[in-house]
């Protein structure tokens, strides 16, 4: 009769739990649809620019009326004023601005650059077009394999998965320590070479030094299984599902390898770059294309996610070692034998 009543009593306090799990279902799923809904569909719907660096070069009486025509369109544009086109050249391959309209006897001139954004160079060309521009240079041609930069696009999602893989792996094996730094930096570099040899040597769709290439990549990759694997150690495994949303909701879509960041509505593109996947391919740019200007910063917030991720890795080995040790005196005394 207890076995029965116990039975029951365990059936009923099974229900409740079972009710909970079902609305945190459908309350979850549908808020986390809206919310990657709105990561990708909402920069994709507002691309436009935003401050989008420009330089103007020319006589400051030839350029007033250009800087006004470009002034009206409603913080499109920042404008950076150049006194000649070999100081606009210099500041297009600094990175200082994407493109530039010099005032010439002949007319206007646009400098541009596919390498640093082929979807900001057309745009630019729409825009000199209508101020009967003469013609356009292009400064730093993207390469021949690649004009549109779809390959350089395609990397960020695959780059982001490998260090969510190579987390998630070291965090599931259950590598504490030094072996799961060893294991992610190993990991990192085994991707880095494995990408350059993909992107550079067979499909030739970048330029510059080979290694640069691969330790770019590989820092890129590292950040993210770095993270993935530093939160896991601190909090436990939920840790794994918290970065890698916060890498592939917003670090993915809102990284600019499409356009640009200025081509994103604000705030996303300044936050996109604090992410792996956005800093990863402007420091891909930077390097490949422009012989690694600008590329302090992206070097940089990569750098930090990596050292702060192997960092927790450490810390939370090291806190798991001293809960073990330090076990209070009565859970280790002895049970009596019968």
């Amino acid at each position: 009769m207890s076995t029965v009543t116990a039975a029951r009593a365990g059936g009923s306090a099974s229900a409740p739990s079972h009710t909970r799990r079902l609305i945190a279902v459908l309350v979850l799923v549908p808020v986390l649809s809206a919310l990657a809904l709105w990561a990708f569909a909402w920069p994709a719907a507002r691309t436009a620019p935003h401050d989008l660096p420009l330089g103007v070069a020319g006589p400051a009486a030839a350029t007033a009326q250009m800087e006004e025509r470009l002034a009206r369109q409603d913080g499109a544009f920042e404008i950076h004023r150049y006194a000649d086109e070999a100081a606009a050249r210099d500041a297009i391959e600094d990175r200082t601005v994407y493109g530039a309209i010099v005032v010439t006897p002949e007319g206007p001139e646009l400098l541009n650059s596919t390498a640093a954004s082929p979807v900001v160079a057309q745009l630019l060309q729409q825009a000199s077009a209508e101020m009967n521009a003469v013609r356009t240079v292009d400064v730093v041609p993207a390469p021949e394999n690649d004009p549109r930069g779809a390959a350089l696009n395609a990397s960020v999602l695959p780059l982001a998965l490998a260090g969510i893989a190579t987390g998630s792996v070291v965090t599931l094996f259950g590598l504490r320590g030094l072996r799961a730094v060893a294991a992610l930096i190993g990991a990192a570099a085994l991707v880095g070479i494995a990408a350059t040899t993909i992107a550079d040597s067979w499909l030739d769709v970048l330029a510059g030094d080979w290694w640069t290439h691969a330790a770019s990549l590989g820092l890129a990759t590292l950040a993210v299984s770095g993270a993935i694997a530093g939160l896991a150690a601190l909090i436990g495994p939920a840790g794994i599902g918290i970065t890698a949303g916060v890498v592939m909701l917003f670090g993915n879509p809102w990284s600019g390898a499409a356009s640009a960041p200025q081509m994103l509505p604000e705030p996303v593109g300044t936050i996109g770059q604090w992410l792996p996947p956005g800093a990863g391919t402007t420091l891909l740019r930077s390097v490949s294309f422009f012989d690694g200007a600008a590329a302090t910063g992206p070097a940089l917030t990569l750098t930090w996610w990596a050292a702060l991720g192997l960092g927790a890795v450490l810390l939370g080995s090291a806190l798991k070692s001293r809960t073990r040790t330090d076990i209070p005196a009565t859970e280790r005394e002895l049970s009596p034998v019968g």
